[in-house]
């Protein structure tokens, strides 16, 4: 299939489709993986994970092995997970605290700023060895917007504060739900995997036109519970929701929730005794924050997509999640939750019972979310004779007329898709 067949966008005529290939052929993947995984700004760990000199975190990102540290000198780093001798891994546990690194097949050992400390029989190379050159390899690009940290493996990618663009003004909307701006990931990480394009969760985080008939036994459920799940209306914005786009691929919806956050308003499920501190969180935001600016963070939810793999749901709880493709029709899904650092222990309860109970692997939505896209996987098998997607629902509205329900954002993540895709 030739680029320019990638999609089809037609504004005069309302029309959005995505070839169907593009979800099943594995040339596709291996382009992707050139164009966009090795291109954009991909989302490493938060801060709060290297708190300390000498806690790191080992990861893949992107298709490489990465130790995600804080040296030493307090510096946060990230270096590629390779000894520079022969290139085994020279940190094989997921998490710690350590001074060094050493590579257990010849013990090479490079301390915790990435400096190669040690090298058993030194003596027999010559004299232009030099181990100042033979460090630890710090990944091209690494950089952080309010402790969320990113790498690029392209040395002439734009930073990342004009990467994020938009976007930068919903992350806001995050570390303002701290008192003191600082957010900590929560101890425990949700691992799963889902036999489907890594694409397809990109469309799936931000799309709301499935709640209703995909979540019906979650929406039962509040029900049950007492929560009116009817939209409100007139809090923030005329309508119930909308769709934006954020500039380079980012998008995002935002609406006026019936979930009942936490920080914002008591709800039955979360028992009488919280009442009173809902209410005590919901005044400091106010105070600290004003009346518009507060009711905003409090009263409304958020999905925030940053092109092309991370999502930041800002809901009940505050979900950050990302994931890779394994092969063209399987994927890696990795989230944690995020929260206030000083937030009380009853707080920080009830935010992981929402983190676990909604979006968890075994909570109300990601079982649904995982077979709707699998099943959607196994339905592309068609493509050859089904070919298209149509992905135009609200494209005849005026962008600042979208609603959460409507596709412009998923349209956004296509067409920044295409662009690089299309790009020599």
């Amino acid at each position: 299939m030739e680029a320019r067949q990638y999609i089809i966008d037609d504004s005069d005529k309302g029309m959005f489709k995505v070839h169907r290939s593009v979800l099943v052929q594995p040339e596709i993947l291996t382009q992707e993986r050139k164009k966009i995984f090795d291109r954009c700004w991909l989302y490493v760990g938060h801060v709060s994970e290297v708190k300390q000199p000498g806690d790191f975190k080992t990861r893949n990102v992107g298709g490489r092995p990465i130790i995600f540290t804080r040296g030493s000198d307090g510096e946060v780093r990230a270096f590629l997970n390779s000894c520079t001798h022969r290139g085994t891994l020279v940190c094989r546990e997921r998490q710690g605290n350590a001074k060094s690194f050493q590579c257990f097949y010849h013990a090479w050992t490079f301390n915790n700023c990435g400096e190669l400390v040690a090298v058993p029989g030194q003596d027999a190379y010559g004299q232009n060895f030099d181990k100042r050159e033979l460090g630890l390899r710090s990944v091209p690009r690494f950089d952080h917007y309010k402790g969320f940290y990113f790498l690029s493996f392209d040395k002439s990618a734009v930073s990342l504060d004009e990467y994020l663009a938009g976007a930068k003004e919903y992350l806001d909307l995050i570390v303002d739900q701290s008192p003191t701006g600082e957010l900590q990931i929560i101890q425990g990480t949700q691992e799963y995997d889902m036999l489907g394009n890594w694409k397809l969760l990109s469309e799936n985080s931000f799309d709301d036109y499935h709640v209703a008939p995909t979540h019906i036994t979650y929406l039962e459920y509040l029900k049950d519970s007492g929560v009116d799940v009817s939209m409100p209306k007139g809090l923030l914005m005329p309508k119930h929701g909308f769709g934006k786009s954020l500039g380079n691929g980012h998008a995002m919806i935002e609406n006026e929730t019936y979930r009942g956050r936490p920080i914002a308003r008591w709800m039955p499920m979360y028992g009488e005794e919280a009442k009173e501190e809902i209410a005590q969180i919901r005044r400091e935001l106010t105070q600290r924050l004003g009346e518009q600016r507060a009711m905003r963070v409090a009263e409304t939810n958020r999905n925030l997509l940053i092109f092309p793999n991370l999502v930041i749901n800002d809901g009940s709880s505050v979900t950050v999640r990302t994931y890779f493709p394994v092969t063209e029709k399987h994927m890696k899904i990795t989230a944690w939750a995020i929260g206030p650092t000083d937030e009380s222990p009853r707080a920080r309860a009830r935010r992981l019972d929402s983190f676990l109970t909604f979006y968890g692997p075994g909570g109300f939505a990601t079982p649904d979310d995982v077979e709707a896209l699998e099943v959607v996987q196994q339905g592309i098998a068609t493509w050859q004779e089904l070919e298209w997607s149509d992905l135009s629902r609200g494209m005849m509205k005026k962008d600042e007329d979208q609603l959460n329900t409507d596709e412009l954002h998923l349209r956004t993540f296509w067409r920044r898709w295409n662009e690089l895709m299309t790009k020599e």
